[in-house]
């Protein structure tokens, strides 16, 4: 199989620049046009002004591409829907039909760990959903998590999922959780789920040591840093996470549950909070993104200093 690299991706992934992966389904399945073109290069800017290159990865025409140019970001922003949502269980059907696909986090994370990028920035990962030990409705995004050796930086998950299912079905797959700056896992649109993560980091150069340790150890892994939303958006914040719980009684009150559950918290939820949780997803997101390119930044300068250091040894 074929994938297209962009040349200022190739580039820096040939000198081990700094290189920061992002999806396309938020562009195409997130929010509306222009909505969605506006926050897709506005994420990019951030990354190229903290030292990184992005590469958004996308099916277009049945040829994966890692890193777009603007007509291509265009396209994908444009096209929306048109475009088939793609997890890693869609892949081969949207390539072998020539199709076009919007990358999730777990389509991204293979494509970027098949071109050597070591670092995603995402807005929420997928989740165990609630009544999943009934349903067995678990997102794909945490089994890739489990065989795919890439870090994801993102907000944590949204409080209509089970967080502490999720962290437990993470820990079975062996998969590092770590909390920037915080020492509870974030819930999305809240900084606080009630839940403790088992590791702490304090700055890029700590996650970068941790991602570089992971390749070492060869652990076939991967890592998820989970960032906080930041404090100004956190009171928009809330008022979603109120909506949440109210939806979550209404839900209880219908008799609501299994696969119906997720569907019906998305649309009341949306309904209850207007245009606020767009804000608030696309302020985490940028937050993310200016990150998840200083860890990139940091894990390259920690990948030449190793370079140097071992050819000074081997005089």
């Amino acid at each position: 199989m074929s994938i297209v690299v962009a040349s200022e991706v190739a580039t820096a992934l040939a000198s081990r620049g700094a290189v920061v992966a992002l999806e396309s389904t938020i562009i195409c399945h997130g929010m509306p046009y222009p909505k969605n073109l506006q926050m897709a290069m506005e994420v990019e800017a951030i990354i190229r002004d903290n030292g990184a290159i992005p590469a958004t990865i996308a099916v277009l025409d049945g040829v994966p591409h890692v890193g777009l140019n603007n007509e291509q970001l265009k396209r994908l922003a444009i096209s929306g829907r048109q475009f088939q949502k793609t997890a890693r269980r869609d892949i081969v059907h949207v390539i072998a039909s020539g199709g076009n696909g919007a990358t999730t986090v777990s389509a991204t994370m293979f494509f970027a760990h098949k071109v050597g990028i070591p670092v995603f920035v995402t807005g929420g990962i997928g989740g165990v959903h609630r009544h999943g030990e009934q349903t067995m409705d678990v997102s794909s995004d945490l089994t890739e998590l489990g065989k795919t050796p890439v870090a994801v930086v993102s907000a944590g998950v949204k409080s209509i999922l089970d967080i502490p299912r999720t962290l437990e079905y993470l820990e079975t797959e062996g998969v590092t959780v770590v909390a920037y700056r915080t020492n509870e896992f974030p819930a999305f649109f809240t900084e606080i789920s009630g839940c403790q993560v088992p590791c702490r980091v304090d700055s890029p150069e700590e996650c970068a040591k941790i991602i570089y340790a992971n390749k070492n150890l060869r652990l076939g892994s991967g890592i998820l840093i989970a960032v906080p939303i930041p404090k100004q958006h956190a009171t928009s914040g809330k008022i979603i996470e109120s909506a949440i719980q109210t939806a979550l009684k209404e839900a209880g009150d219908k008799r609501i549950i299994g696969n119906a559950i997720t569907p019906f918290m998305l649309e009341r939820v949306k309904e209850l909070t207007g245009g606020s949780s767009l804000e608030a997803n696309i302020a985490l997101v940028k937050n993310n993104a200016l990150i998840g390119a200083n860890i990139a930044v940091a894990l390259s300068n920690l990948q030449q200093r190793e370079i140097s250091r071992m050819g000074r040894s081997a005089l």
